[in-house]
């Protein structure tokens, strides 16, 4: 594996970056498909850039395309197990983002879709600085039964999923709720009614409140 490359996005203020916004795409999808989310996003964190990485690997089942992990088919395979070399790589180029732009973790939010949001919550667990925070659209912990062996900081969680979602059903997102909020964790959670396996405005909406929140 490789680092870490994809589409950014400079601040819409002009200046030097006050924060830094990662977005990581779904399984079969590219960072140029995420950072669309930014020209939108950009009013509520002016001062923020945003930065969407393709993930390492090719797809197993779209090679213009990428992933985070190969996906999980069958009973019984350990999501956690199969991202743990990909956690590296996403620290990795947080690292060097913080360190480009002089910020520190108070100063970044991770952001992501499907596979993208197993991807930044495990990470942002994980990292023993709390992050400002993580908004994640129809996705999952990667393992919601266990999660102290990994867990280091408890950043504040944006969770949003449709309940006609056909392809990670929203289930996952309350199997995700009761996991943290048992822990503790500053949770919002949003349904979208009517909404399969994408983002809507109504989650839009909610992403837009908790960036000017977490990054005020």
């Amino acid at each position: 594996m490789t680092s870490l490359q994809g589409p950014d996005l400079l601040p819409a203020s002009g200046q030097a970056p006050d924060a830094v916004v990662i977005l990581l795409h779904g399984y079969g999808s590219r960072g140029e498909d995420l950072i669309q989310l930014a020209s939108i996003w950009r009013a509520a964190a002016p001062g923020a850039a945003f930065l969407a990485p393709n993930g390492p690997m090719i797809c197993q089942d779209n090679p213009a395309a990428f992933q985070w992990w190969p996906p999980a088919r069958g009973k019984g395979v350990d999501r956690a197990e199969r991202l743990r070399p990909t956690g590296p790589l996403i620290d990795a180029f947080i690292d060097a983002q913080l360190a480009r732009h002089g910020l520190s973790e108070h100063r970044l939010v991770l952001a992501g879709f499907s596979q993208g949001t197993t991807a930044a919550l495990h990470v942002a667990l994980g990292r023993p600085r709390r992050i400002a925070g993580v908004i994640g659209f129809s996705g999952t912990l990667s393992d919601p039964e266990s999660l102290e062996p990994h867990m280091r900081s408890k950043p504040p969680l944006l969770l949003i999923h449709g309940d006609a979602d056909q392809i990670v059903p929203v289930q996952r997102l309350h199997e995700a709720r009761l996991a943290l909020e048992a822990r503790g964790f500053d949770l919002t959670t949003h349904v979208a009614r009517g909404l399969g396996h994408g983002i809507d405005i109504s989650g839009t909406r909610q992403a837009i409140s908790f960036l000017k929140r977490v990054l005020a």
